[in-house]
C-alpha cells in the first residue's frame, strides 16, 4: 500500500545529482575548466625545464672556454714572451741611435760656438776705396795728412825729453806736401763742377690731346686741321689727328701734340688756336700727361 502511494506521488530522488551537477557547472564558470589548469601547470613545468637545461648548457659551454684556454695558454704564453724580447730589443737600439744623435748634435753645437768666437775676434775687412780722377788730369799720388787718435795722444812727457836740436824752426816738408794736395783737390773740384755744368740736364715735357670744336657742321675741317698745324713754336711738336663725331653731324678735331713745359704752356697754346675765328669755336685739354 505504501509503496504504491509513494508511486503515484511526484517525489525527486535524484535530486542531489542535479545540485551536484548544478554546483560543479557553476565552479568551472568562475575557476574555469579543470583541465586548463592541468594544462598551465603542465606548461609553467616545461618552462622551468627548459630554463634548466639552458643553464646546464650555458655551464657546460662556460667549462668547456675555460678548458680551451687553460690548453692554448702556454703557446699564447710563448708568443708574447718572444713578443716582448723583439721590443726590448728595439728599444735598445733605438736607445744607441738616439745617444749616436745627441752626440753628433753637440759635436755641431761645439763647432759652430767656435767659428762664432773666431769670426768675432777678428775684424770685419774695410772694403776698399775706388779713387775717382778727373778726365784730363795726371795721375799723381797725394798723402793726405791722417794721424790716427794714438799718433796724436802723445804723452807730454816726451815731448819734454826732446832735445832743442830737433825742433826746425824754418818749417817742414809736410807743410809743402799739405799746400800741394790742396791745390790738387782745389783743381779736381774745379774741373769737376765745370764737367757737371756742361752736362745737359733732363728736359721737362707733356703730352696733350686737344679737342678742337668747329662752329658748325658746314666748317671745313681740313682747313681747320691745316690752321690748327700751322701754329708752330719752340718745343711744339703735332702728332696724330682724328675726326670725332659729336653730334647732329658735326664733328670735333682730336689733335696730339708733345711740347716742352719750360717752353710752350697750355695757356699759349690755346690762345694761338682760337685766333682762327673762322673754324674754331672753342679749345679743350682731353689729355695731359707727362714724359
Amino acid at each position: 500500500m505504501a509503496v504504491d502511494f509513494l508511486s503515484n506521488e511526484n517525489i525527486w530522488f535524484e535530486k542531489f545529482k542535479y545540485d551536484d551537477a548544478e554546483r560543479r557547472f557553476y565552479e568551472q564558470q568562475v575557476n574555469g575548466p579543470a583541465g586548463s589548469s592541468s594544462h598551465q601547470q603542465e606548461n609553467g613545468a616545461s618552462t622551468i625545464l627548459r630554463d634548466i637545461a639552458r643553464a646546464r648548457e650555458n655551464i657546460q659551454k662556460s667549462l668547456a672556454g675555460s678548458a680551451s684556454t687553460s690548453s692554448s695558454g702556454p703557446g699564447d704564453q710563448n708568443e708574447l714572451l718572444s713578443r716582448i724580447s723583439h721590443l726590448e730589443v728595439e728599444n735598445q737600439n733605438l736607445h744607441s741611435v738616439v745617444a749616436d744623435l745627441q752626440k753628433a748634435i753637440f759635436k755641431l753645437e761645439s763647432r759652430l760656438n767656435a767659428l762664432e768666437k773666431s769670426t768675432s775676434h777678428q775684424p770685419s775687412p774695410v772694403p776698399p776705396t775706388q779713387k775717382v780722377e778727373p778726365f784730363g788730369v795726371p795721375s799723381k799720388k797725394v798723402e793726405l795728412p791722417s794721424a790716427s787718435p794714438a799718433k796724436k795722444a802723445e804723452p807730454a812727457a816726451a815731448e819734454e825729453d826732446d832735445d832743442d836740436d830737433d825742433i826746425n824752426l824754418f818749417g817742414s816738408d809736410d807743410e809743402e806736401e799739405d799746400q800741394e794736395a790742396a791745390k790738387v783737390r782745389e783743381e779736381r773740384l774745379r774741373q769737376y763742377a765745370e764737367k757737371k755744368a756742361k752736362k745737359p740736364g733732363l728736359i721737362a715735357k707733356s703730352s696733350i690731346l686737344l679737342d678742337v670744336k668747329p662752329w658748325d657742321d658746314e666748317t671745313d675741317m681740313a682747313k681747320m686741321e691745316e690752321c690748327v698745324r700751322s701754329v708752330q713754336m719752340d718745343g711744339l711738336v703735332w702728332g696724330a689727328s682724328k675726326l670725332v663725331p659729336v653730334g647732329y653731324g658735326i664733328k670735333k678735331l682730336q689733335i696730339q701734340c708733345v711740347v716742352e713745359d719750360d717752353k710752350v704752356g697750355t695757356d699759349i697754346l690755346e690762345e694761338e688756336i682760337t685766333k682762327f675765328e673762322d673754324y674754331v669755336q672753342s679749345v679743350d685739354i682731353a689729355a695731359f700727361n707727362k714724359i
